[in-house]
């Protein structure tokens, strides 16, 4: 690694805390034109980064100015709504000193916070079809991760993640808590569901996933868990059977084009045109390479939670088919191959104020507050396997005690991945091929409720 900012980010296992999960210091060994931090915080109803913006400024700014340093950058710039006075606010005070950084004001639309979306929004260029900012000499970062990386000057390791607990709970917040913790403890942190017909999400309402299992452990990529009623158009999307969608889309689809008008990566001149790929489906033996476009597909949701008046999913029809497309071995035909700016797409895009009331999100906290209640858990399970690329190999062993913020998985030499710290001190009680099982020491274990 050439700079001190990717050793550091190696060192603390930080990954991209905005879901996808690659591994932040591969992103950082690189030298580029400029660092885009992501605090755009698209998803309705999440509130972690904007917290993190308005509560430690000072941090975040400190460190974008190490991370542009070191990555060689002539400007970095905090990319953050409009609307969303205080951060913003926070943000100017807090770059004042540093010339080489600015804030940059977001319009309130839906998916603002998409990487592609976000480059050309702040930078007015455009990041290749399947490609990355690296193309245009750019590198982004959520407000997480650089929180994190921060955090690892002062605190060590990453042990801790933020999450936002919404929807239809009793004390909906932001909360800090330690990795490894089930979901049903930090739902019952937040007062526990306040309706008895309900599913969960981790992540957002729109590009979440369903949580079949509350034991499910919080990662380093948890960035919301949202309790919805089970009737939700929400939640249908989801929980629908492939088949049925698939039967669907053959007999319902009129061809209306909505979710290709709609959709933001065809706004952005990606050769993405989700109507044809419904179509393409509902015969027997499609084309390969047209059927390629299903890459392109960022899986938003636009498509099927707000365009299409039949109710369909082409969404859901994208992903089945990346599946089968990866499985076959069949590239991407589509990437780097780039059209021009939807001449329309200014008028097209969605106000998150709309696609809230559509999906019936409108009565739950838009922003729930930061809160200072955590959880001390008895045990914690920690994936080997929190980030884009391959698992953590463990080093230790059952039987051994470990301190919070020991390293417990080390990545495999010459492979993409990240390492895995202790959230707790305690005794490690089990050790598998996916995951680290830590027990706390003895009279520990009890939630702090503040």
């Amino acid at each position: 690694m050439k700079n001190e900012v990717a050793k550091l980010a190696y060192w603390a296992g930080v990954v991209g805390a905005g879901g996808a999960g690659f591994p932040t210091h591969v992103k950082l060994d690189a030298v580029v034109e400029v660092v885009l931090v992501n605090g755009a915080e698209c998803e309705p109803l999440l509130s972690v980064d904007y917290h993190l913006m308005v509560n430690f400024p000072a941090q975040l700014a400190a460190m974008l100015e190490k991370v542009r340093t070191a990555l060689q950058a002539e400007k970095a710039l905090f990319a953050v709504k409009e609307k969303n006075k205080e951060a913003v606010l926070a943000l100017h005070r807090a770059t004042a000193s540093y010339p080489n950084i600015e804030v940059v004001e977001l319009g309130d639309f839906y998916p603002a916070g998409d990487e592609f979306d976000l480059v050309y929004e702040a930078l007015g260029k455009r990041v290749p079809p399947g490609g990355i900012p690296l193309a245009i000499k750019a590198v982004v970062l959520n407000v997480e991760t650089l929180w994190n990386l921060a955090q690892g000057e002062v605190e060590g390791p990453v042990t801790d993640k933020w999450v936002t607990v919404a929807g239809a709970v009793g004390r909906p917040g932001t909360y800090r808590i330690p990795l490894g913790v089930p979901v049903k403890e930090l739902l019952a942190l937040a007062g526990g569901p306040a309706i008895a017909d309900y599913r969960v999400l981790s992540g957002g309402p729109l590009m979440g996933e369903l949580v079949e299992d509350l034991d499910q452990p919080v990662t380093k990529t948890t960035k919301g868990i949202v309790v919805l009623p089970a009737a939700s158009p929400v939640i249908n999307v989801r929980s629908m059977p492939l088949a049925h969608i698939l039967r669907q889309a053959r007999a319902a689809c009129c061809q209306c084009r909505e979710c290709t008008e709609l959709c933001p990566r065809h706004h952005l001149g990606h050769h993405l045109e989700p109507h044809k790929v419904i179509l393409l489906v509902s015969y027997p033996g499609y084309e390969a390479q047209t059927a390629s476009q299903a890459y392109l597909c960022s899986e938003c949701g636009v498509c099927d939670l707000y365009a299409c008046p039949m109710g369909l999913s082409p969404r859901r029809v994208n992903q089945a088919l990346k599946k089968e497309l990866r499985e076959k071995g069949i590239p991407n035909h589509y990437k780097d191959i780039q059209r021009e700016i939807h001449p329309w797409r200014e008028y097209r895009r969605v106000p998150v104020s709309r696609l809230v009331k559509r999906l019936g999100l409108a009565n739950y906290q838009q922003k729930p507050p930061l809160r200072e209640e955590t959880i001390v858990p008895a045990r914690v399970t920690l994936p080997l396997k929190q980030h884009a690329g391959v698992a953590a190999v463990p080093v230790v062993q059952q039987g051994q005690q470990v301190a919070r913020g020991e390293l417990v998985a080390d990545v495999p030499a010459g492979s993409l991945g990240a390492r895995i710290h202790a959230s707790i001190a305690g005794e490690v009680a089990m050790v598998t091929p996916e995951s680290i099982t830590i027990v706390a020491e003895k009279g520990k274990g009890v939630a702090d409720n503040g």
